[in-house]
């Protein structure tokens, strides 16, 4: 029994160090995301108050856009959503709206809502697709389309809507999505400016709950009153302001946000456009550019811009976050095993040094670390003694690791892109930011592992999810 209970302090204690290592090394490597980010924001909307946006509405070099929404049952929000799209300040544009098989009245609301009528045109193959059953056209806006497609996900979805597009770029935006009026000068002007170099661009996404949207149009940006809600908007602020700025500043960013990304067309059918077999399609994809670029040995490039916002409905309630998480978390390393030849491969540079094994280390196998270093924090406090001290150590570090990191992305926020009106909506932020350790963080750590369980049983499928609709349809 002796020498069991020795075995099992021993495994207790060393199990420990390992958890302080780790979240040590992933603090450093925070704490110089963090200080990226302030620089690159600070230096950025120095130059950005004077930045001529308005005049890349009238120059003839820029690029036209085809905006492709993909809609499986987004009745609730795809009027606003589109009628946002339609007013956006943008020269040249069109928009593609996909309804994939969707069993409520997705279709019939946009045909009424939009006078849509059935129209005879040719939809070139690029890329295989489900079956199309018709093609529309709006009589109100002649830059508005409609396909009605069988069901075939969104990945299919997307493939189809590029296969139609007329347009050298494409923007990728979920039918639950609100943008703001210049969005698209902004994500663009990279794309612009660059002359071919860069062949993706992302925005920003933020929770729209909360927010006063009428048709298609924000009125007044709010913060939700639900605790659950208001944890995610500092989620999305961390992940975009801290992590994806760092990322894109060296080239090393492998998420375009699937609900706002804007993409080279022909560089997206050489690769192959978007793959059905994965939940977390937009990464899939973004790492395969990766990969063409450096099999191609060219210079280009994928970035991210702070700026341009793109507003989304996010879960209000468990179950349905939950099955969010776990998915994402599934499409993760759906996307890090299809490419896991680029892995420490000196072939494909700081890619495969430096962005694979952070999302397989840090962002993919973090979570189980991060639940062993809770069940040995609470196992240590029992125990008392030394091990007391060792599980303080433990939960300082992890308050350091989530809730600190997640406060100074919301004072990012605030003293950069100030997209919050009231000084309370800041308060609340921080105050809640405080408490994520307590009790957000555990949840998302254990979805996330019940993600990698799904990976192990071999369970698929996106899960079904509620939207509510973000905008106030008049």
């Amino acid at each position: 029994m002796g020498i069991l209970q020795e075995l099992y302090l021993s495994l207790i204690w060393f199990g420990g160090w390992f958890i302080v290592f780790y979240m040590a090394f992933v603090i450093i490597f925070y704490s110089a995301m963090l200080l990226i980010s302030f620089v690159h924001l600070r230096t950025q909307y120095q130059l950005d108050e004077s930045e001529p946006y308005g005049d890349l509405l009238n120059v003839s070099y820029t690029k036209p856009i085809s905006i492709l929404v993909p809609a499986y049952n987004e009745s609730a929000g795809i009027y606003g959503s589109i009628r946002s799209l339609l007013s956006i300040e943008y020269p040249e544009f069109e928009v593609i709206v996909i309804n994939d098989g969707s069993k409520d009245d997705t279709l019939e609301k946009m045909i009424s809502r939009f006078d849509m009528v059935k129209i005879n045109r040719v939809v070139q193959t690029k890329l295989d697709t489900k079956d199309i059953k018709g093609v529309y056209q709006s009589t109100i806006y002649n830059h508005l389309f409609l396909i009605d497609k069988i069901n075939g996900g969104k990945a299919d979805s997307l493939n189809a809507g590029i296969n139609m597009s007329a347009y050298p770029y494409f923007c990728s935006l979920d039918g639950d999505s609100v943008l703001e009026r210049d969005a698209f000068l902004k994500v663009m002007k990279p794309i612009i400016d660059s002359n071919g170099e860069v062949i993706a661009s992302g925005g920003s996404i933020r929770i729209a709950n909360g927010c006063t949207i009428e048709s298609g149009e924000i009125v007044k940006i709010g913060l939700s009153t639900k605790p659950l809600v208001v944890m995610q908007v500092i989620e999305y602020l961390r992940a975009f302001l801290m992590g994806r700025i760092g990322m894109s500043r060296h080239n090393l960013l492998l998420i375009v946000s699937g609900a706002f990304g804007v993409f080279s067309k022909n560089w997206v059918i050489d690769a192959g456009g978007y793959n059905h077999k994965t939940v977390g399609e937009d990464m899939e994809l973004v790492v395969r550019l990766h990969r063409l670029i450096k099999e191609r040995k060219e210079n280009k490039k994928i970035v991210y811009v702070a700026d341009p916002v793109c507003w989304t409905e996010a879960p209000e309630d468990f179950k349905f976050l939950r099955r969010q998480r776990t998915r994402w978390h599934r499409g993760l390393f759906e996307s890090l095993w299809a490419h896991k030849k680029l892995m420490f491969n000196p072939k494909y540079g700081s890619i495969g040094f430096i962005s694979m094994p952070y999302f397989l280390f840090i962002e993919f196998l973090g979570p189980v670390i991060e639940l062993i270093g809770l069940i040995i924090m609470v196992i240590s406090i029992f125990i008392g003694g030394i091990y007391f001290e060792f599980a303080i150590l433990l939960f300082l570090m992890s308050i350091l690791y989530g809730s600190v990191f997640s406060m100074m992305a919301v004072l990012l926020e605030e003293w950069s892109l100030r997209k919050f009106p009231k000084v309370m909506d800041i308060v609340r932020l921080v105050f809640f930011s405080l408490t994520e350790t307590l009790w957000y963080r555990p949840l998302t750590v254990l979805w996330r592992c019940e993600g990698i369980w799904h990976i192990l049983i071999r369970k698929r499928g996106w899960g079904e999810m509620i939207r509510k609709g973000v905008s106030n349809e008049t």
